[in-house]
């Protein structure tokens, strides 16, 4: 008797974006690639930095791999803590443009879908075990209105409208930029890539085994 396949989790990650050689949410994807967490097997996948490119490539990994458990990772330039994304908006709105040289402005992300997805991961759980581990971690509210939120937000209209991903969770995660890229901007936040892998280990375990979200505060005055 053949023993059991594992159920899938989805990581995503960036490919490089502008001037960079490369992105954290990569690397950090790509390190944790073939592991095991929770019995379950890892999936890394790498997505282009560009509107439309990235949800399509996304689909194919949905398609190809049927995750239990699907964690976007984008990389937050000046921010210093691992930082779990809780509302997704419909809503493209470029300050510059992507790896191919779109710009959309005030368009939908979906045309028709609603106007926000709040993402099923145990958000507040996962900010209070990073911390109970010693990992910096906090609980954001925006993931913007560029790549990361497009694919946040087509992510969690899949999970809400395709029966084959009924019962998936996922949602969207911000890491720091690394070391390397702060020697060449100082004075940017940045986060071992070591200690990026060991906290996305960690919140894996979390979203995997934790079902009811933490009630605690983690909301914001401005």
């Amino acid at each position: 008797m053949s023993p059991k396949t594992p159920p899938n989790v989805l990581i995503t990650g960036f490919e490089a974006f502008e001037n960079d050689e490369t992105n954290a949410s990569w690397e950090v994807a790509r390190a944790l690639d073939g592991s095991i967490c929770e019995a379950a097997l890892v999936r890394a996948v790498q997505l282009p930095c560009v509107f439309g490119d990235a949800i399509e490539r996304l689909d194919e990994a949905l398609r190809q791999w049927r995750p239990r458990l699907v964690v976007s990772l984008g990389q937050a330039s000046g921010r210093a803590e691992i930082t779990p994304e809780r509302v997704a908006i419909n809503l493209d709105d470029a300050r510059i443009a992507d790896n191919a040289g779109q710009q959309p402005i005030d368009i939908p992300v979906i045309p028709g879908a609603p106007a926000a997805y709040f993402s099923s991961l145990p958000v507040k759980a996962i900010v209070r075990d990073l911390r109970a581990a010693g990992l910096p971690a906090s609980l954001s509210n925006t993931a913007g209105t560029f790549v990361c939120n497009h694919v946040f937000f087509a992510l969690m209209h899949r999970l809400a409208t395709l029966r084959p991903l009924a019962g998936t969770r996922g949602g969207f995660v911000h890491v720091p930029c690394l070391p390397e890229h702060a020697a060449r901007r100082p004075g940017l936040p940045s986060l071992a890539l070591q200690t990026q892998v060991e906290a996305i280990r960690h919140l894996t375990r979390t979203a995997l085994s934790v079902q009811e979200d933490a009630r605690e505060s983690g909301g914001q005055i401005h």
